[in-house]
């Protein structure tokens, strides 16, 4: 009989989201702010921090609750979400639609088109 140790499978990779990936692109267009949440929970200090600096939406919160954890917040014009939640679902955000990134992959099998003189 093998030992644990001796026995190591494979590990199968996560399937990374083109929805989610394209998401990421598109809120690193977005301003960004870096703030401590100090005493109050992480959202208390994203609100509290927007409400006292005028932020407009769309923007991105990165709040620091401790050394090693940090909450991200996108401050939309209906609200604030969790960043993770707006990466899956960018193309529920009005403001988002407007900042898609310019550059997109040509599909592969289109052809070029000849231009005659």
């Amino acid at each position: 009989m093998r030992k644990k140790e001796e026995v190591r499978l494979a590990r199968k990779r996560k399937r990374k989201s083109r929805r989610r990936l394209e998401g990421k692109k598109i809120l690193e267009l977005v301003p960004h702010y870096y703030i401590e949440s100090g005493e109050d929970k992480a959202v208390t200090a994203a609100r509290k921090h927007i409400r006292a600096n005028s932020i407009t939406p769309p923007a991105v919160l990165v709040v620091r609750r401790n050394e090693h954890t940090t909450d991200r917040y996108f401050w939309a014009e209906k609200g604030l979400f969790g960043a993770q939640y707006v990466e899956e679902n960018h193309f529920l955000f009005p403001s988002l639609r407007e900042i898609k990134p310019k550059v997109k992959a040509t599909p592969l099998n289109t052809p070029a088109l000849a231009t005659v003189s």
